[in-house]
């Protein structure tokens, strides 16, 4: 066996190593522009209905960071379980409840502030956080008690946090992506039942 093959890295999670990548470009070019590109493509706000970018913002806003810090929070954990439920649930339903989250946190933040821009991926990592806890989930219907932890634990947290600080952080969007997670976990149980 040659020292070549020993050491091939594979591309083992395409839609995370994908959008990680998307990120990582977003995140430089809003670096280079002084934060243009990422005002005008990678953050949500309410804006015309008739501009086209009001309705791509509310994918892409996902793939925005507003600086290296933010971007290496979210993407340590996307990194650490994102692999892990592309593995379980496949690279289109990854891909899937990525998108449906962004679109439900993209609308949630239009509609409850309006003159708030969001940017981040912080509530598909909350969405990957429940999802992930699904994977012990058995077929005898009972319901793990680390599923229970984790959601007390994290969206217990954002709902402490969003009543007692001003951080600048959208903890409705941490639950939000929680239970987006929660409910994918669930259907898709369900439906592999």
């Amino acid at each position: 066996m040659s020292l070549k093959s020993k050491f091939r890295i594979s591309y083992n999670s395409p839609v995370i190593l994908t959008f990680a990548a998307i990120s990582l470009i977003s995140l430089i070019l809003g670096y280079l522009s002084g934060g243009m590109i990422t005002q005008k493509l990678f953050m949500v706000y309410r804006s015309s209905p008739l501009n086209p970018l009001t309705y791509l913002r509310l994918f892409t806003h996902i793939a925005g960071h507003a600086d290296l810090a933010h971007f290496t929070g979210n993407f340590t954990l996307i990194l650490i379980l994102g692999p892990l439920t592309e593995e379980k649930y496949g690279s289109r339903n990854v891909l899937l409840m990525m998108l449906i989250t962004a679109l439900v946190t993209g609308l949630f933040n239009i509609l409850l502030f309006p003159s708030t821009a969001l940017c981040g991926a912080s509530g598909v990592v909350f969405m990957l956080i429940i999802l992930s806890s699904f994977s012990s989930v058995k077929n005898d219907g009972g319901i793990p008690l680390t599923l229970i932890l984790v959601a007390v634990i994290y969206i217990g947290n954002e709902i402490i946090t969003g009543v007692t600080q001003n951080d600048n952080i959208s903890q409705l969007t941490h639950i939000i992506g929680g239970i987006c997670g929660g409910s994918f976990g669930f259907f898709l149980k369900k439906k592999n039942s």
